[in-house]
């Protein structure tokens, strides 16, 4: 079971600098896989019954955060957790994608989704509605701008054309995708495109569901081979302590790499959460 960080962007991280970098570089010493950020850019005030988490909680822009922890490290992978597309414009959101994977050699893990709380699309100027089409239409627009030169990608949400961009990705064809959420857009979309599926605050039941829902799918799609063997990740539910038996179930679900989440109190008390990430690994993979 590999570990993966979930949060670095947020709370105290997001407040300072040194603090994310320390967080970052005592996880690769103890044994994480990956850190990962959360993407808000505006928090509904007042909540509303979607809201993830109180409107006063800092974010930073994950691309900024990400940037600053490649230089830090060396082997520990940095992935998003996920990037809400079609909030992003496709041209702009490439070259961000590319920048960090530049920037980390290639250690970059690009975790996508479609999003869902209306508040922050209406703050941003973008229609919830069809989130998902356009999802699809943007990773398609992104891949042309990683893999081919004049580019030129014409439909109803995206007009690009007569461009090159550069550098390319690291990797050919982009970073590693992994997609988030359970609807049957997102795992038919994990079929088609991706390199993983992310599962966010999941039981081992649930997960082992999906996964077999994606196995299903997987059968009945033309999934292409370059993408290799589906990778699973899960946040756990924080229903259940979290522990080595539970870490268990989670492996007997089907699953690759847990991220986890440090609880509220430890991501808002900076000893507290630097014990938390040179503890955590020892006490759950024992």
């Amino acid at each position: 079971m590999r570990l993966g960080l979930f949060g670095i962007n947020t709370d105290l991280c997001a407040l300072d600098p040194q603090l994310a970098v320390d967080v970052a570089v005592a996880a690769e010493e103890a044994g994480w896989e990956s850190v990962w950020t959360g993407e808000h850019y505006a928090l509904p005030d007042p909540p509303v019954p979607a809201s993830p988490t109180r409107p006063e909680t800092p974010f930073l822009d994950p691309f900024v955060a990400l940037g600053h922890l490649a230089g830090a490290t060396s082997t520990l992978l940095l992935g998003t957790g996920v990037t809400v597309v079609p909030v992003h414009q496709p041209v702009i959101l490439a070259k961000q994608v590319v920048s960090v994977d530049r920037l980390s050699r290639g250690r970059f893990l690009f975790g996508v989704g479609v999003g869902y709380l209306e508040p922050e699309f209406r703050a941003l100027g973008v229609s919830l509605a069809d989130r998902g089409v356009r999802t699809d239409d943007y990773l398609d627009a992104l891949q042309a701008l990683w893999t081919t030169s004049s580019v030129h990608v014409v439909g109803p949400r995206v007009s690009i054309s007569g461009v090159t961009a550069e550098p390319r990705p690291v990797r050919a064809g982009g970073p590693p995708l992994h997609v988030g959420g359970a609807s049957p857009g997102a795992l038919r979309r994990t079929v088609l495109r991706g390199h993983g599926w992310y599962g966010w605050a999941v039981t081992p039941e649930e997960t082992a569901a999906t996964v077999t829902q994606l196995a299903e799918l997987a059968d009945n799609l033309d999934r292409p081979a370059e993408l290799g063997t589906l990778e699973i990740s899960v946040t756990p539910s924080g229903r259940t302590p979290l522990d080595a038996t539970l870490v268990a179930a989670y492996a007997e679900a089907g699953v690759d790499r847990l991220i986890v989440s440090p609880p509220g109190r430890v991501r808002r008390d900076q000893e507290a959460l630097l014990r938390f990430v040179r503890d955590t690994p020892a006490a759950l993979l024992r």
